[in-house]
């Protein structure tokens, strides 16, 4: 007996992280990235200000890796984020890829705490992508 349902079997492993990602505890995080434009030579040369953007990022879990004791050691942070609303950011931005997504982004907010990204990674199954998981560490102010 075979299936025969109109359905798109690469994109259930997406379906089923966006699932898993909401019901757990389904956050919002905030890439702030570099502006696009730099269609001037004004630009090129920083004679133009650098335009900052915040792209949302939903569903996501954030959780605490398990700390190592180190002198003046900082927590990480692990990031899971749906593939989903990283397609739907690079769509909107009109860039070619998710790396060059993450590539233009200089922190990542959540729940108001800025964090830096120090590597990721990607899940995949059927070829597509279906999770990325960011590697971050906390961004101190400096000067306070």
């Amino acid at each position: 007996m075979s299936d025969t349902a109109p359905r798109n079997p690469t994109g259930a492993p997406q379906m089923l992280a966006d699932a898993l990602l909401r019901s757990v505890t389904g956050t919002t995080a905030l890439l702030r990235i570099t502006g696009t434009n730099t269609d001037t030579s004004m630009s090129e040369v920083g004679l133009v200000a650098t335009a900052f953007v915040e792209a949302p990022l939903s569903p996501v879990l954030m959780r605490k890796l398990r700390p190592t004791w180190q002198e003046g050691g900082q927590s990480k942070w692990e990031l899971l984020v749906s593939a989903t609303s990283v397609e739907q950011q690079v769509c909107a931005l009109e860039l070619s890829s998710a790396q060059s997504l993450f590539s233009m982004t200089l922190a990542v907010s959540v729940a108001g705490q800025d964090y830096l990204i120090e590597s990721i990674a990607s899940n995949e199954a059927f070829g597509r992508v279906y999770l990325y998981r960011l590697l971050l560490r906390e961004a101190h102010q400096q000067g306070t």
